[in-house]
């Protein structure tokens, strides 16, 4: 399943460098832009497996891209941790899916497991990384994904650029707040 994941990027890498053009962005030449409000999101369905991965500017979730010093920034990046740790708030499922985590992966510099050096860009970006794992009991009954509760929760996100792949295939998609329904 990773493996899928990762090979999403390049299924629609057209749909990508398509995109590439219309929006302003600081990703000094490479495909994965740091657009402040703006995220990427990839979900695959496999099976029971519903695998979310989330990759977004840590100004649209924290509100900053420096280090947490004062207790005000260290108070907010407990309070984005907390939220990405429950993934089913900010990823509405149908309850008729059953819908469990069974896996979850966070990762950020600001949450102090990523040293900041390593980012080639650390003194200007800061991003935070999501990956969930749910396992479905009911997969079919799986239709969409509802992104609202995640705009809500995180309101300087303002577009979702998704890939997904699922039972009817690949697509790619812009949700946004007024649009915030992802269809598989």
């Amino acid at each position: 399943m990773r493996r899928l994941l990762l090979a999403l990027p390049f299924a629609l890498l057209p749909l990508a460098v398509a995109h590439a053009h219309d929006d302003h962005d600081h990703s000094h030449g490479s495909l994965g832009a740091h657009e402040h409000g703006v995220a990427s999101l990839n979900v695959a369905l496999d099976g029971t497996t519903l695998e979310l991965e989330l990759d977004t500017p840590a100004m649209n979730l924290v509100g900053f891209e420096h280090a947490a010093s004062s207790d005000a920034d260290k108070a907010k990046v407990a309070a984005v941790r907390q939220q990405l740790e429950q993934p089913l708030k900010l990823f509405a499922v149908t309850k008729d899916a059953g819908c469990s985590e069974s896996a979850e992966d966070l990762q950020s510099p600001l949450f102090g497991d990523v040293p900041a050096a390593t980012h080639e860009h650390a003194h200007e970006h800061t991003d935070i990384h999501a990956h969930y794992q749910l396992t479905c009991t009911q997969p079919g009954k799986l239709a969409q994904l509802d992104l609202g509760p995640l705009f809500t929760a995180f309101p300087a996100t303002q577009k979702i650029n998704v890939q997904l792949i699922g039972p009817n295939g690949q697509k790619g998609i812009q949700a946004s707040p007024t649009q915030a329904v992802v269809t598989f």
